[in-house]
């Protein structure tokens, strides 16, 4: 079973439906003991930074995150799911995030001003190393962004594939033993974000 971050943010029954429209089965909950003992671990959202830090530690669920990253399952994050697993954000003046992934999430700061802040739409996405969660995801493939902030790995080794937009090449996956994150929305992302969900159910958490 997949556990479903439930922590108050939007987008989340898209993700469930996406795992239904493999045949796999996947539960949206706040619950620390079902989260603790499923099998795999996805963390979605949509919002800002600050918000979904506030609504973790309101619900408790921050710690939980910390130790179902931490043993060894398989763990996804998406969007802010992602920004929010690093040490730190520039986001709503600067907010202290989960640690779990070294480095911190900057904003877009375009030198032309007609580059639209957020990113919305479909930008390719580039693979910088193997990984089993793009394993048969076409080089350049494109996936469906929305967001203001980037991230920014302080390990190179920690980057699995790279996207370009607003003068920044930015990690759009990363990757470190058993913990990988998309910036982009798998679940908006059609029979691609498909396929890499698909893959994630199939991954055993492995380092690589």
């Amino acid at each position: 079973m997949i556990a479903v971050i439930d922590y108050k943010a939007g987008n989340l029954t898209s993700v469930k439906w996406a795992f239904a429209a493999l045949g796999v089965d996947a539960v949206v909950t706040h619950d620390p003991h079902t989260i603790l003992g499923a099998e795999r671990v996805v963390f979605p959202g949509v919002g800002a930074a600050g918000a979904a830090m506030q609504s973790l530690k309101d619900l408790g669920l921050h710690t939980v995150i910390r130790d179902a990253a931490g043993s060894g399952k398989p763990f996804l994050g998406i969007c802010v799911g992602t920004q929010v697993l690093f040490d730190a954000s520039e986001e709503d003046g600067g907010v202290e995030c989960l640690g779990l992934m070294p480095g911190s999430v900057k904003r877009f700061t375009p030198s032309d001003p007609s580059t639209k802040v957020p990113q919305m739409g479909w930008n390719q996405v580039n693979v910088a190393r193997p990984h089993p969660l793009l394993d048969g995801i076409q080089d350049h493939s494109e996936f469906y962004f929305v967001h203001s902030y980037y991230p920014d790995v302080s390990d190179a080794s920690h980057c699995v594939a790279q996207t370009d937009y607003a003068d920044v090449t930015f990690s759009s996956v990363v990757g470190r033993d058993n913990l990988v994150a998309t910036q982009f929305h798998v679940e908006k992302s059609g029979r691609v974000g498909l396929r890499v969900l698909e893959n994630f159910t199939r991954w055993n958490g492995s380092s690589c």
